[in-house]
């Protein structure tokens, strides 16, 4: 065969008059991929109609005449390693999608090894969300621009441009921002979050000071408080208190005129001195004082504190967390235990009386009224409400911030609260999602930092361990760009 001949297809087609009709098909290939091999390039057809004979008014003859010819489409793009990792990353992130398997993570993040290639297949017969239906429309977009570059002449194919931190960033800006993160881009904000990197003496970064909230005052938070939100690990008391000033801050009803949230750091304090209750501290030999712990006062505002009709005050003992729900128009509490449904011990029961005594003089610092008045005031009971919780001994900590978003106090009747609760796949999906909304929260001073990074966050050494969202991660795993 000639080179002419050797790009040509016969295939049949039928025709009005006769059954079968013999038409070549001609394949265009660019000059500049002549040598290139039947594997390394999917060329696309021109086809050169003839033989057919006019016997219809849309015969193949006149569709020759009247279809205009299209410049050639470009054979395979073969993009910068680093640019096809980000494509392949953005076609298998789009969306969430729990896992079945036991001995698997109950989400996925997306980082896939060669391994999984033959199950994205099956992605084609799962409905799309319209976070999907987002990013296959762009990368059809960017394959469109490809090719017509390559028409204009280019020899190259064009790089995939790189969005800058401040590009990043102005779209997170947008109004709800925070929602329109796409899922992808709060996984990689994820790993970037909690990893650790180890130098050559076996130093870590733990303690590199990576989110700044500006509030009512600088509250910093160190890698080693993100890494908390690890697989199967217990949340540090900060995370907590930079959810509460992040939901302080939103501009909604519930957080603006009814429901204020209190950072625990003076709690957690104040049970470090008195870890039984006690309220004679037995490493201080005196009692409770707001005044003694002045680092943390400045978080607090003051102003909600006192007017707002309800309080939420996360608890923390001996790795456990719960939630206090104090109404301070009728001067009554309650508290919420994703574990359990009443005091678990006399010792709880003590501990219980003096955090309620530690939330009335906070209160009343703030310049509002006490619960109780006088020696009462040590003896502030709260009844537990029976609501379904936790699933393992390490989620305690997850229940209540979102509990601290979603619960409405006034339907708290007879002690219950009737409540659909999550499943473990929607629990540990939560880790990620809090680790984004703190990194990307507006009040944080390094957003643009945290939006950078974790943008150029990609595979360097693909393994199956890396399907894991909450496997440790370090910098021989992971590499930034």
């Amino acid at each position: 065969m000639t080179p002419t001949d050797s790009n040509m297809m016969v295939v049949r087609e039928q025709t009005p008059s006769e059954a079968l009709a013999i038409v070549p098909i001609q394949f265009f290939v660019p000059a500049s991929q002549q040598t290139t091999t039947d594997a390394d390039f999917e060329p696309t057809p021109m086809l050169q109609i003839e033989g057919a004979r006019e016997t219809t008014p849309e015969t193949p003859k006149q569709l020759q005449e009247t279809t205009p010819k299209l410049p050639p489409a470009p054979t395979k793009i073969h993009p910068d390693a680093e640019d096809a990792a980000a494509l392949l990353m953005m076609a298998r992130t789009a969306t969430y999608v729990p896992k079945t398997d036991p001995g698997m993570p109950s989400f996925s993040l997306g980082l896939t090894d060669s391994s999984q290639e033959g199950a994205s297949t099956q992605e084609t017969e799962r409905e799309k969300s319209p976070e999907t239906a987002t990013m296959l429309e762009q990368l059809d977009s960017l394959v469109q621009k490809l090719a017509s570059s390559a028409a204009k002449g280019k020899d190259e194919s064009p790089q995939i441009q790189r969005e800058t931190g401040g590009e990043s960033s102005a779209k997170l800006e947008t109004p709800g921002g925070i929602n329109q993160i796409p899922d992808d881009m709060k996984q990689k904000c994820y790993i970037w979050g909690t990893r650790l990197k180890e130098d050559a003496k076996g130093d870590t970064d733990e303690y590199e000071e990576i989110c700044t909230l500006i509030g009512q005052g600088e509250y910093i938070l160190m890698r080693t408080h993100l890494a908390s939100f690890q697989a199967k690990s217990d949340i540090e008391s900060q995370i907590v208190s930079a959810i509460c000033l992040i939901l302080n801050q939103k501009n909604e009803k519930r957080f603006q005129e009814q429901i204020y949230c209190l950072p625990p750091d003076i709690v957690s304090m104040a049970l470090s001195d008195h870890p039984r209750g006690e309220f004679i501290s037995p490493k201080t030999k005196k009692e409770f004082m707001v005044e003694a712990y002045p680092s943390f006062i400045h978080f607090i505002d003051r102003k909600k504190l006192s007017s707002h009709p309800y309080i939420f005050a996360p608890v923390c003992h001996s790795g456990h967390w719960w939630l206090w729900l104090i109404n301070t128009r009728k001067r009554k509490c309650q508290i919420l235990d994703p574990l359990h449904k009443k005091a678990p011990s006399d010792e709880r029961k003590d501990i219980n009386k003096f955090t309620g005594y530690v939330f009335s003089r906070l209160i009343t610092y703030a310049g509002g009224k006490p619960l109780e008045k006088g020696e009462k005031e040590k003896e502030i009971k709260a009844s537990y409400v029976k609501i379904s919780g936790q699933k393992t001994s390490y989620d305690c900590a997850i229940y209540v911030m979102k509990w601290l978003e979603l619960i409405e106090p006034e339907n708290i009747k007879k002690g219950k609260y009737e409540w659909d609760n999550w499943t473990q796949e929607e629990v540990d999906h939560y880790r990620v999602e809090y680790a984004s909304r703190i990194l990307f929260s507006e009040m944080n001073k390094q957003r643009d930092r945290a939006i950078r990074e974790s943008s150029a966050i990609r595979l360097s050494k693909p393994s199956s361990v890396l399907l894991s969202p909450f496997c440790q991660i370090n910098s021989a795993d992971i590499e930034t760009g």
